[in-house]
């Protein structure tokens, strides 16, 4: 199943990513910084939407009070309520 969702206040924009049989697969980034986000969909491939939420949750960048990894863990907070 294709999920798509928007980031906020983080240099991305946006998160695609396919859910097969519970795992989290093809993670594509939608600006944001290229080589950084490439390498988290990488180490990322397989995990379940809770290990990323897990993993990825309160990891900050500067002073914005989240990170492209953070805004990842938050929706797959959503994506868990909207698929389970």
């Amino acid at each position: 199943m294709h999920c798509c969702y928007p980031l906020e206040i983080c240099c991305a924009k946006q998160v695609d990513f396919e859910l097969e049989d519970g795992k989290v697969r093809d993670i594509v980034f939608t600006g944001g910084c290229n080589g950084n986000l490439k390498m988290i969909s990488k180490l990322l491939d397989g995990f379940t939407l809770q290990e990323i939420v897990d993993k990825c949750s309160g990891n900050l960048c500067r002073n914005k009070g989240t990170s492209c990894a953070d805004q990842l863990a938050r929706v797959c907070g959503i994506a868990i309520r909207d698929h389970s």
